[in-house]
């Protein structure tokens, strides 16, 4: 903050923190967007209430997830009913290349409890079924989901 000569205040800072996925880059590149925020909406002071406005802007929600995620969490439980389904069709589904959504996404997904990878594919879990506000089917976590580690 010193070097970007911003006023930014402690519970501003934590907010920005809580939501940069545990990333120092991910951190700054939030901190720059919400000090370009608070500069043209606010008073140019980075407090709690401008940190989560510029944040809601940017569609950065309280976990850290951004659009990308939550396209991937909604096509996988809206369009394919919570998995399995394989990275390529995800990747189809959101528009994306397959490599960004396994090299972007799914690390953030399967640390934060949302998605787990399995041998037949990615499922979500029920983490990311309440995270989208949705229940999930009775029947999707009937038996524990195997990891690439269980066999």
């Amino acid at each position: 903050a010193g070097i970007l000569g911003v006023d930014l205040r402690p519970d501003g800072g934590t907010e920005i923190a809580t939501r940069s996925r545990g990333t120092p880059r991910i951190a700054n590149r939030l901190l720059r967007r919400v000090r370009d925020y608070a500069e043209v909406r606010a008073d140019g002071a980075i407090t709690l209430e401008v940190a989560r406005a510029g944040l809601a802007v940017y569609d950065v929600d309280q976990l850290g997830l951004d659009r990308l995620d939550r396209a991937v969490l909604t096509a996988l439980v809206r369009t394919f009913g919570g998995g399995p389904v394989g990275v390529s069709t995800i990747a189809v589904a959101v528009g994306e290349e397959p490599a960004t959504v396994e090299e972007v996404c799914e690390p953030f997904l399967v640390r934060a409890g949302m998605l787990a990878r399995t041998p037949r594919g990615r499922v979500a879990t029920a983490a990311a079924w309440r995270h989208l506000q949705l229940d999930p089917p009775a029947d999707a976590f009937a038996e524990p989901i195997p990891t690439l580690f269980d066999e």
